[in-house]
Formats: C-alpha cells, structure tokens, sequence
C-alpha cells in the first residue's frame, strides 16, 4: 500500500520517506541537525524532516554555514535560515573562515564539516543530516575512478558515518538530483543556486554538467545509478574485508618503539588484496595517514620482492624490514 496521501506530490513524498526512513532508530527526544545550504538539495531536505521529525519525536535544528567566499553569501544564509523557520525550525547560522591549502573545495568542506560537528556537539545532537543526492554519489565514484583513487573512493559516500562521535547521515543518496528540485516546486520553496555550482574551474562540476550528461547521451540513460550501485558494492565489499582485517590483524601486529611490526610471513600468505588492505590499514591506524597505490606497492615489495632495500619514508612513517617483520616508525618532525 502506498504511503503517499491523495494529492501529495509524488517527488514530495519520495524525500519524506527516504528522511522518515532515516529518523528510524533515533531515540525518543533526540536532537538533529539539518545541513541547509538553501540548495535545492538540503532544502527539500530540511522541509522533509521539518515533516517527519515530530512524528519520530525528534527535534530539528538547521544550521547553515556561511565561508565568505563570495559575495552575497550573508544574504543567501539568512534567506536560506529564514525559510528553515518558516517550516517551524530552529534555525542556526555559522560563519567559518576558510584555510588556504588543499585546494577550495576541500579547504571549505573542512570548515563546513567543523562547524556542523561544533554545532552538533553544542546541541548534543544525535545525527547530523547532509542533502547529498543519487547525483552526488555518482559524481564522487567518477572522480575517484579518474584520480586513480582506488575501491576506496569508489566506494563512494556511507548512507550512514561518523562524524567524532556523531552519526552523519545522507538519507537522500538514493534520491535524484531532479527530484528535489521538483520537491522544492511542488512546495513552494525557492532554492538558492551556488555560482560556484556553476563554476567550470571545479572539477566536480565540469563532472556534473559535462561528462554525465555526454555518458547518458552515448551510453544510454541510467548511467548515475549503475554509478550509485557499483559504490554500493564496492562498500559490501570493504565491509567484508574489513571483518578480515580485523579478525586477521591481532594475530599478525606487535608494538614496537614508536611504532608497529607486521608478520612478514603473515602478509606474504594472504592475497594481495588484502595484504596491500592490511598495510594500508596499519599505516591509518597507527599514523593517521593514507598511502598512495604506489607507496603500498612499495612496502608489499618488502615482503614479496626482498632483496635488502632500504627504509621507505612514507607519510608520517617510515617502513623497513627488520628480520621476519615489517617495522613501520614514526618519522622525526624535521625528516
């Protein structure tokens, strides 16, 4: 039977219940955050869980976040925060500086994230709610897929993370992009349109107005969400690896000064998959860091191609061959 009443807009109720899917589980009087840029996206998604929330017992705050990094942007946070509470939300807006270094769009999607997470934190939230789409998945396994990023980036974004200690949720991953803008019309809500979703200088949105739309036009229809199911595969796929790694990896590790050893042995009788999985994993875990293809290649040769190489200096890191173990060191500030 449908759950959709007589007279709802059919792309209204898809992004009620895909919210009303995702408050499931929260306990009685929790508290939420809604990201709320004021596109189309997070504007569906706020009006949605505006909806769903008191029927779940939850409460709603909206917090936008202001980067400064064009003008206007005060004047579309304050519309995007004055709609919120239209919708009869608490509405919050946070103003960031923007760091040079990494790039812009990593630079503000750092200080956006530091913001929700502070917020959350403050309000003592249970779950930060983003408005990332079915189009968005898709564009993230692309650009992996061009960078050379490996499974894990193709893996795409979880429906369900952490964010330090608080769950981030994306409860519209499995929604179009059309789709909300259509939710947006049919309620009567005008979104705001970032220029710099425009901007051809950023890779994602050369991504999104031109080379999906050239793959559609010569593939055929359809290719966003086989790009969507082969993220959801490839995060089952890492899941299960993971549960080896970890039923694998307390056998094979010892501490060591400043550091971890690895079972040499050990690595050279699993698979390379996960062989390369558990040096990658190693290196995360004890040292915050991520290692290129190349760099886990490079130790995997301290196992399978040991012929007396030298130290590999490695972020963060450094690996050798100490007898019948793998040794990975922390590296002194100044190396």
């Amino acid at each position: 039977m449908s759950d959709r009443r007589p007279g709802l807009d059919p792309a209204v109720a898809e992004v009620r219940r895909a919210v009303r899917e995702a408050l499931t589980g929260l306990a009685e009087g929790s508290v939420v955050v809604v990201a709320l840029s004021g596109g189309a996206d997070s504007l569906a998604l706020a009006a949605a869980a505006a909806f769903e929330a008191p029927k779940a017992g939850v409460r709603v705050v909206s917090v936008t976040v202001d980067h400064g990094l064009q003008e206007g942007s005060a004047d579309a946070a304050a519309a995007a925060a004055a709609q919120a509470r239209h919708f009869g939300i608490e509405a919050r807006i946070v103003r960031v500086t923007v760091e040079a270094g990494g790039g812009p769009e990593a630079a503000a999607r750092s200080a956006r994230y530091a913001a929700l997470r502070d917020e959350a934190s403050a309000l003592r939230a249970a779950a930060i709610l983003t408005g990332h789409t079915l189009d968005d998945q898709a564009e993230t396994v692309l650009l992996g897929l061009a960078r050379g990023a490996g499974a894990s980036s193709l893996q795409g974004m979880a429906a369900a993370g952490d964010l330090d200690g608080v769950a981030l949720l994306r409860p519209l991953l499995g929604v179009r992009r059309v789709t909300t803008r259509a939710a947006c019309a049919a309620e009567g809500l005008v979104p705001w349109d970032d220029p710099h979703n425009a901007d051809p200088r950023f890779a994602r949105v050369r991504v999104r107005r031109t080379v999906l739309p050239l793959l559609e036009a010569e593939l055929g229809p359809g290719i966003a969400e086989a790009l969507a199911r082969t993220a959801a595969q490839l995060r089952e796929d890492a899941e299960a690896f993971d549960e080896m790694i970890d039923e694998t990896i307390e056998d094979i590790v010892e501490h060591v000064e400043a550091g971890i050893s690895v079972s040499a042995g050990a690595l050279a009788a699993n698979p390379a998959a996960l062989r390369h999985r558990i040096i990658r994993h190693v290196v995360a875990s004890e040292f915050h860091q991520s290692l290129t293809r190349v760099q886990t290649l490079e130790v995997a040769r301290l196992v399978t191609d040991w012929s007396g190489q030298g130290p590999i200096d490695l972020p963060g890191c450094r690996a050798q061959r100490v007898g019948g173990r793998i040794e990975f060191t922390a590296r002194a500030a100044s190396d």
